[in-house]
């Protein structure tokens, strides 16, 4: 989570809401990093979960990311819990969660449904404080309050 985390921090220097994301392979090597670019990339798919499942994808030339862990600060949303269970993500790890758009158990719960083509394990909440904080603290200079 670390890793995510410093990813994160990355983000608000183009102006993008702090979330970070790291996929490791079975044996725990990074083979994937991402924050999120929407902002300045102009790209509704800049999501910092898409963006290191592309990359980890791109280092293992396979679309299959089976036995990998996704770790993401924040709760994805829809399209990206969408995009890890499609990609066979063994597990996902994530921080804080997303009361308003989650859909790892928020709002929604995609990795449990019983439809879902694939059933990734979930750890939630994992340094979910530092997690949230990096949020908090963006909003407010955003909202300069």
């Amino acid at each position: 989570m670390a890793l995510a985390l410093a990813e994160a921090a990355r983000a608000p220097a183009h102006d993008d809401v702090p979330v970070g994301a790291v996929v490791l392979d079975r044996e725990g090597r990074v083979i994937g990093t991402g924050h999120n670019r929407r902002e300045v990339d102009e790209d509704p798919l800049g999501h910092a979960e898409l963006l290191a499942l592309r990359q980890a994808a791109a280092t293992t030339g396979r679309w299959r990311l089976d036995g990998c862990t996704l770790v993401v600060t924040l709760e994805p949303c829809a399209m990206c819990a969408g995009a890890l269970i499609g990609a066979r993500v063994a597990r996902l790890v994530f921080g804080a969660f997303d009361e308003k758009a989650g859909a790892v158990g928020s709002v929604w719960d995609l990795p449990r449904d019983r439809a879902a083509l694939h059933h990734p394990e979930v750890y939630s909440g994992v340094q979910e404080s530092a997690a949230a904080a990096l949020l908090t603290d963006f909003f407010t200079a955003k909202r300069g309050t």
